[in-house]
């Protein structure tokens, strides 16, 4: 029995000011629901365009669990296109990356389509002549997303025609990306090192509270971060530091540490932790980096760019974002609970080799399926999966330093240990869940 759809007020109370219910998490109907409504209002992290740098390359990926192709055009631009041909439904496109010529040809019958969708050809054309078949869909292709925004590379679209302009959505939270693409003396990045998948027998959302969660580092990752940290303590004075250390000591900071970093939160669920100071502050210094940025920036922008070094940057729905060690991580949605994370790297173009070999080393320490830290996650997201399942709550606690009315507040700095992201998190998750009574509401 349908318990949510087509009933907004059911959907509404899930979301108490500093509770919500545990049905966000293990409610399969309204995980449907959120690919038909929060995945097509919102403005969704498709892919980059280093992916596609050929005319025909073409990328396939998920929008929510919508299947698409992110394709370079022959007018050199990038559209997304949903992975279906009009004429019996198969995949068009069905490996993960390649190029594609000039067309899409489908493995079914060899209709065949341009690059921006658009219908180029048919096998024995004269079959269609005099059967209406021009005011069919079939005649129009492959349908294209019509709201596709390339904002310095990075790649997103809103599958819904109508909503939210991507620079409203956004506002200034892009200045995470700008930052990550400015740490390149030439102003670039691209996507390197392929990319790390893992699954996890969890809720999407599990893992985007995570990312502004600053009081379970030193406790969840113990076990491995803190090993780390007493072999290298015991090593023999005058030991070089190695790399790896580096990468993972921070974890063990303590909760003084992390609520004095701070925590940034934006509008429409996006916010960051370290404003002050973070985990990535203090990496070695890679010789002639500087230099380089200086020359490409002068030294007052480019101690500005590199003295920002935000922590995790959660942009809504689901990726996150760490602009001083270059990673993305997206978090698929596959089912209530099951979601594939997706690790991506990227290269500082024009910067040293080091960049890259950090950047390589900290996604398999910390995101990979053979990594230390990000276990330590996983065994508490499936915990917490089926705890949830439990009679003896309903309610999950977000109540950690709330505030009178700060569902008024907009782009504050706050506590560093403050769960106010999270909260705004799901007031954005209600806000696009059902976006005309938010409209509603606003006009009032």
């Amino acid at each position: 029995m349908e318990k949510y759809r087509d009933n907004p007020q059911a959907i509404r109370e899930l979301v108490r000011e500093a509770e919500v219910h545990k049905d966000l998490y293990i409610n399969q109907e309204l995980f449907e629901l959120e690919m038909e409504q929060l995945f097509v209002n919102t403005w969704v992290y498709v892919g980059h365009a280093s992916q596609v740098p050929n005319k025909g390359d073409f990328y396939t990926t998920t929008v929510g669990t919508e299947s698409v192709i992110m394709v370079r055009h022959t007018d050199d631009s990038i559209r997304v296109l949903y992975n279906r041909c009009p004429h019996k439904g198969v995949q068009v496109a069905g490996e993960t990356c390649g190029n594609t010529g000039k067309f899409f040809r489908c493995p079914y019958h060899a209709w065949t389509f341009k690059t921006d969708g658009s219908l180029l050809s048919i096998p024995l054309k004269k079959g269609y002549e005099n059967t209406g078949f021009e005011c069919t869909e079939g005649s129009k292709g492959m349908a294209a997303v019509q709201n596709v925004k390339v904002y310095r590379d990075f790649v997103f679209c809103r599958l819904a025609d109508e909503g939210v302009s991507f620079e409203d959505f956004f506002g200034e939270s892009l200045s995470t990306i700008d930052n990550m693409v400015d740490r390149s003396p030439e102003g670039r990045l691209e996507v390197a090192g392929g990319v790390m998948r893992y699954m996890h027998q969890c809720n999407w959302k599990m893992l985007v509270d995570n990312q502004t969660d600053t009081c379970h580092p030193m406790v969840a990752h113990e076990s491995s971060a803190g090993t780390a940290v007493k072999a290298w303590e015991a090593a023999p004075p005058g030991t070089p530091k190695p790399m790896a250390v580096e990468l993972f000591a921070p974890f063990m900071s303590p909760y003084e540490f992390y609520e004095g970093m701070g925590i940034r939160v934006w509008e429409n669920g996006h916010g960051h932790t370290g404003v002050s100071n973070s985990i990535h502050a203090d990496y070695s210094e890679i010789p002639g980096y500087w230099d380089q940025m200086v020359e490409a920036y002068g030294e007052e922008r480019a101690k500005a760019i590199l003295g920002d070094t935000r922590h995790n940057t959660c942009y809504f729905p689901n990726i996150m974002v760490k602009g001083p060690i270059q990673t993305l991580r997206l978090f698929k949605p596959l089912a209530a609970d099951k979601t594939l994370v997706e690790s991506w790297t990227f290269r500082l173009v024009g910067a040293p080799d080091t960049f890259l070999e950090r950047t390589l080393m900290y996604n398999r320490l910390i995101n990979a399926p053979t990594s230390m830290v990000g276990h330590d996650d996983l065994e508490m997201y499936e915990r917490a999966q089926h705890g949830l399942q439990s009679r003896g709550r309903d309610w999950m606690n977000l109540a950690r330093l709330v505030e009178k009315d700060e569902d008024q507040q907009k782009n504050v700095v706050i506590n560093g240990t403050s769960e106010m992201q999270m909260r705004a998190q799901f007031r954005a998750w209600l806000k696009f869940m059902l976006p005309e009574q938010q409209a509603k509401k606003e006009e009032e």
